[in-house]
């Protein structure tokens, strides 16, 4: 005998723009806080100075 479980498709698409606490939301988080994260490194690379000596701040 084999069991037969009916899967549940997932309708929610994991690129749409939801606020709040959505799994969506977490995706877009991450995906800036990569590209900040690139962006601070790059501006240390090419400037020879930490991020905040390049604003000004320090």
């Amino acid at each position: 005998m084999q069991d037969t479980q009916k899967m549940s498709v997932v309708t929610d698409d994991r690129n749409s723009w939801k606020f709040g606490f959505t799994p969506q939301a977490e995706l877009w988080n991450g995906r800036f806080a990569m590209i900040g994260f690139l962006a601070a490194l790059l501006t240390e690379l090419i400037t020879n100075q930490g991020v905040l000596h390049f604003l000004g701040l320090m």
